[in-house]
């Protein structure tokens, strides 16, 4: 079973993402849900996760952030980073993301970020 870290500061959001990958992906085990940056960093670290779903504004640590540090983690996480905002996607990937979600989320889009 493929296990899952969600990191978004917003509730709303992280509930809705979090239903949305149990429809795309019903075999995703979500570990760990977390509001802040560094509280995402300390769930990877300890539940060494599959994958990361990572919004980039987040309180303290941002989600470009949290990538950047998980750069030399053994195992690392793949990398998706879930955002309003389209101007992080090159920075995004050249931290090592497999994918650059834009809210709101679509569930087609998701889908063929889970294939």
């Amino acid at each position: 079973m493929t296990r899952a870290v969600i990191a978004e500061d917003e509730p709303l959001l992280r509930d809705a993402l979090g239903r949305l990958l149990g429809e795309a992906w019903p075999e995703l085990d979500v570990i760990a849900e977390c509001d802040n940056g560094a509280d995402a960093l300390d769930a990877i670290a300890a539940q060494q996760p599959d994958v990361a779903f990572l919004d980039i504004r987040m309180p303290g640590l941002s989600g470009l952030e949290v990538a950047a540090a998980l750069a030399d983690a053994s195992p690392r996480p793949q990398v998706v980073f879930v955002t309003a905002y389209d101007q992080y996607a090159i920075e995004a990937f050249e931290r090592g993301a497999i994918d650059y979600l834009l809210k709101p989320i679509e569930p087609e889009r998701l889908a063929a970020t889970v294939q």
